[in-house]
C-alpha cells in the first residue's frame, strides 16, 4: 500500500514541496534550490503564493513557534492565523496572560480585545 505525502517548506526560498512521510532512517531533507533544511509542516498545509510576503512572514512566525498543519481525526489542523494582524493580537494576548505563544496562536477567538 502506498503511503501518502506530506508538505515540507523552505522559508528562505518561499517554496513548498510534497514528499513522502519521514521514516525512522530518513536523513534531514534539504531544499533542492538552496540546500537549507526543509521544515516538515504537515499534510493539511496550503502554501501562500511566493509573492505574498506577509503570508510567508505569518507562516514563519507560526513555524518558529512550533505550530504545524497536521490533520486531526475530525478534519484539518484547526484554526491558524492568516494575517500579521491576527498574529499580533494573539502574541499580545499571550504576553498579557502568560499563555504559551504556540497555544495562543491557534486560538480561534480571543476572550478579550487588546
Amino acid at each position: 500500500m502506498m503511503h501518502g505525502k506530506t508538505s515540507y517548506v523552505c522559508l528562505p526560498c518561499r517554496a513548498s514541496y510534497k514528499q513522502p512521510y519521514p521514516g525512522h532512517h530518513d536523513n534531514d531533507r534539504v531544499c533542492p534550490r538552496c540546500a537549507e533544511p526543509l521544515i516538515h509542516v504537515g499534510s493539511a498545509f496550503a502554501a501562500p503564493k511566493r509573492r505574498d510576503t506577509a503570508g510567508w512572514r505569518t507562516l514563519s512566525v507560526l513555524l518558529h513557534a512550533g505550530v504545524r498543519f497536521h490533520k486531526s481525526c475530525c478534519g484539518g489542523p484547526g484554526y491558524r492565523p492568516r494575517t500579521l494582524g491576527e498574529v499580533r493580537e494573539r502574541m499580545a494576548y499571550a504576553r498579557t496572560t502568560g499563555e504559551p505563544f504556540a497555544q495562543a496562536l491557534v486560538r480561534r477567538d480571543l476572550p478579550w480585545q487588546p
